[in-house]
């Protein structure tokens, strides 16, 4: 997740000064608060279970560099104890329309979110959104990265995740800095969250208890991938609805219909296929709108696509993010297209 912290990176005009001062204000006091990984693994008094979890984390990160070639660049060499999210995103759309609200940064370009370090402003603004008609989502956010240009620290927050989800969470943030297209979140999430899928899995085959880990790791990955089928049925339903032409009135009716069916698909996915396991039910009960589709799409929709390149690369990494990177450089158009394409139909690798 990423979030824009100081003034300086923010475009004139994008927002009030209120913004900006509490971007940069939330920023700087995470910043005064770090302590450095190497003096707290050399302390006697440093709490045991901390020391465990750095010296994995410092595991993870050696891992990422040598190999998933994810540059560290100095990041994550402190820590800072947060107590809770480090932040909240606010993600609005139309009331029929699932394509999101962007708002424009000097250096990440135009991003789906509007972040703040503070819950209360967040809520604000999401309730100043809603009273304009749109559909809001306001979401905890339990990491952030400032793409390599500041030394990012690791929180208790991601420090508290199972390993498998600690060493994912880092291979997400870290790969937003191994790539990154200024103005396309779509492309940016789907290839941070195949970094996250591939890394871990990687990550998980090489440690010597990995098995029961990797195993748990693959349910809910192949979980992860029925409720993303889930959600694509049940947005594309929605989009039909909102071209359908029909008024208003009845399209809010059957909006609500459609939200309502997913619910009980997904309980009848929860009982049939999981086992009873509630896996996205926190979810679910945080609200379902049309943002909170945008906001799931992103970090879903590609997995096919990246898919086939890895197997392009042959399993190699190296030659994947060059392959990667290619995609990257084509027009907007373009890349919406390849990362929206299913499996037998994403180019070949001559074609690319």
């Amino acid at each position: 997740m990423i979030l824009l912290l100081l003034t300086s990176l923010l475009t004139p005009g994008c927002a009030g000064p209120g913004y900006y001062w509490q971007a940069a204000t939330g920023h700087l006091h995470l910043m005064n608060q770090r302590q450095d990984i190497d003096t707290l693994l050399h302390d006697p008094d440093t709490d045991p279970l901390l020391t465990m979890r750095l010296q994995t984390a410092r595991e993870i990160l050696a891992f990422a560099e040598a190999e998933l070639e994810l540059p560290t660049r100095g990041s994550y060499q402190s820590f800072l104890q947060v107590g809770g999210p480090v932040a909240w995103n606010v993600v609005a759309t139309d009331e029929f329309s699932l394509e999101p609200k962007y708002w424009c940064f000097a250096v990440a370009g135009c991003v789906m979110y509007r972040g703040y370090f503070e819950q209360a402003k967040a809520q604000r603004f999401g309730e100043k959104l809603t009273g304009r008609g749109m559909d809001v989502a306001v979401s905890p956010a339990a990491a952030y990265s400032t793409l390599g240009w500041f030394e990012d620290p690791i929180l208790d927050t991601m420090l508290e995740q199972a390993p498998a989800r600690l060493a994912g969470t880092l291979f997400h943030e870290l790969a937003h800095q191994r790539l990154y297209v200024r103005g396309d979140s779509a492309f940016n999430e789907a290839y941070a969250s195949f970094i996250e899928e591939a890394g871990v899995t990687r990550w998980l085959q090489g440690q010597e208890d990995g098995g029961k880990a990797l195993r748990q790791w693959r349910e809910m990955r192949m979980a992860s991938n029925q409720f993303a089928g889930l959600l694509r049925d049940f947005r594309r339903e929605l989009e039909a609805l909102y071209e359908s032409g029909t008024t208003e009135p009845v399209m809010r009716k059957s909006k609500q219909e459609i939200l309502k069916r997913l619910r009980l698909h997904y309980r009848d996915l929860v009982d049939r296929q999981w086992e009873g396991r509630d896996y996205f039910g926190d979810w679910l009960r945080a609200g379902l709108n049309n943002a909170h589709l945008a906001t799931i799409s992103a970090y879903t929709d590609g997995r096919c696509a990246f898919g086939e390149l890895l197997r392009q690369a042959e399993g190699d990494l190296g030659r994947f993010n060059e392959l990667a990177a290619m995609i990257s450089r084509l027009e907007m158009t373009e890349r919406k297209t390849w990362l929206g394409q299913e499996c037998a139909v994403v180019a070949s690798q001559p074609e690319l």
